[in-house]
């Protein structure tokens, strides 16, 4: 009985902990999901995640390796060579003497051979280290290639950051228009009640909140696509409840054009990725050259024969041999096959050139162009300001004199449709501009 009454208190302590447990968990998550994200943490999250960015790593890897690679071929190499063959018969022999022909056995039936051989070239007409350099370039164009992840990745979740606070602003005008009609209308049948109005300027107003509720509907759904488009970036569920802080307002500057052309250039990874291809195919034609020279290379073996598996015996000949001397290769004549190699990898050179020429000129056309946009950006929102203190103004007079009875229904809608646009060009103006220098660094190759 005592051992009964132990384990049921036992149970009821477990009970109580997993309860506690989850309780706390519970209060984890609710903690968690009403975590503001800030547009760095966002950032972070992102490049963290994003598997254009992991796939760049990987490849980067992969360049360093080849790197590795290429510098282990200018090292001496090593190799071993086992042989056995087992013959029909001993080999031998045939001297011709005064007694006739006589058979000499000259080597074993079982006959076991092994050698150690290294080589280390020296002299490949430049072939070896020439592939170093292009391996190195390619490691370098591996990092430029991240570096042009990273940018892109951050660009398209900055103006996914934007778009969600965009939406979240358009869903807060919506609402507002609907409680502000809803308010008129409450207005218009008091109105009507009392004989001041006609039915159909209630009507009207009935009509203009129904368009407000669809418009607050479809509202609130371009949130939540918005927000499903920015989890997607962050590596998070599509249906995370995933809430933005607010950025801070913008602030007017100048933009030297020029100035910012030149840094574009300067600093853009793909016109650094086809500065390191240009180098890359300059390289390779002196790669194909190297084809026109003799290869030289010292060579070292020791080599190993008998009848017995370590070839450690042999009654014909001494066992051990060691030998040290020079190979060269040169195949002189391939039909002409080395020099079409050359003037290919001329002619590549070439066009890399002349592509990194053209987009240096587009590269120099986007920056004046996302500068246009940033400055029509900045002078939209100064005028966006204008026009909705002035809508807002506008509709507060327009209900009082409603109230009043000295105006009508439809000047009321006309106010509030008024202000709705305004504020709509107010928000597209100022987060207009948040993306026109999202564009802008992207061009500059900023982060």
């Amino acid at each position: 009985m005592w051992r009964r009454l132990c384990a049921v208190k036992a149970l009821w302590a477990v009970v109580l902990a997993m309860a506690a447990c989850l309780g706390l968990g519970t209060d984890c998550l609710a903690e968690t999901s009403g975590e503001v994200l800030t547009l760095q943490d966002a950032l972070r999250e992102a490049l963290s995640n994003d598997h254009l960015i992991k796939e760049a790593r990987e490849l980067e890897r992969a360049a360093a390796e080849g790197l590795k690679e290429a510098k282990a071929a200018l090292l001496p190499t090593f190799s071993a060579h086992y042989e056995y063959f087992r013959l029909e018969d001993n080999p031998y022999a045939i001297f011709k003497t005064g007694l006739g022909n006589q058979e000499v056995e000259v080597g074993h039936r079982n006959q076991f051979s092994w050698d150690l051989t290294v080589s280390q070239p020296l002299f490949t007409g430049f072939a070896l280290v020439t592939k170093k350099k292009i391996a190195a370039l390619d490691l370098a164009r591996s990092e430029v290639h991240r570096e042009q992840a990273v940018l892109d990745v951050s660009k398209r979740v900055k103006t996914a950051y934007f778009r969600v606070l965009l939406a979240q602003r358009f869903l807060e005008v919506a609402s507002e228009e609907e409680t502000q009609l809803a308010a008129h209308l409450r207005d218009a049948e008091k109105f009507y009640e009392q004989g001041l109005i006609p039915f159909n300027d209630v009507l009207k107003s009935r009509v203009a909140l129904a368009q407000a509720r669809q418009t607050k509907v479809r509202r609130a759904k371009d949130v939540e696509v918005a927000t499903a488009d920015l989890n997607r970036l962050l590596g998070r569920p599509l249906n995370a409840p995933t809430r933005v802080a607010d950025v801070v307002r913008f602030s007017p500057g100048s933009y030297p054009l020029e100035a910012l052309m030149e840094e574009a250039v300067r600093q853009r990874p793909e016109l650094r990725v086809l500065r390191l291809a240009v180098e890359q195919a300059r390289e390779g034609v002196r790669l194909a050259a190297s084809e026109l020279y003799p290869k030289i290379f010292l060579v070292g073996r020791l080599e190993r024969s008998g009848k017995d598996p370590l070839g450690e015996e042999n009654d014909y000949q001494n066992p051990d041999t060691t030998a040290l001397g020079v190979r060269l290769e040169w195949p002189f004549f391939e039909w002409g096959r080395t020099r079409a190699a050359v003037r290919r990898q001329k002619a590549t050179a070439k066009s890399l050139a002349e592509r990194l020429a053209d987009i240096e000129e587009s590269v120099r056309l986007e920056v004046k162009a996302a500068v246009a946009d940033l400055e029509v950006a900045q002078a939209n929102v100064e005028t966006a300001v204008a026009a909705l203190e002035q809508a807002r103004e506008n509709l507060r007079i327009t209900r009082l004199q409603y109230r009043q009875q000295v105006t009508t229904s439809t000047e009321v809608l006309d106010a509030r449709a008024y202000l709705t646009q305004a504020e709509a060009n107010y928000y597209g103006a100022h987060y207009g501009w948040h993306l026109a220098r999202a564009e802008l660094d992207r061009a500059l190759g900023r982060q």
